[in-house]
């Protein structure tokens, strides 16, 4: 698979790990659902990372982003 591909899904897995986490402190129950979507994305942000020779930034995420929709959309 593309790195690009597991930066991004990485990315919007960690996203969903936020509204879990706030779901899981005002409920006053531990996040573990949260604790295994962020496990879940940091890897996929890591594996792309080790695997992409060029490496990320944050001024070429919205490319990056661009880039995978449009190679699977197309």
């Amino acid at each position: 698979m593309d790195p690009d591909l597991y930066f991004v899904l990485g990315i919007i897995i960690g996203a969903f790990a936020i509204p879990a986490i706030l779901s899981a402190f005002s409920e006053s129950r531990p996040p573990r659902a949260a604790a295994i979507l962020i496990m879940i994305g940091g890897g996929l942000v890591a594996l792309a990372i080790y695997s992409n020779p060029l490496g990320y930034s944050i001024e070429g995420t919205p490319e990056v982003f661009v880039r995978v929709v449009g190679k699977y959309i197309n």
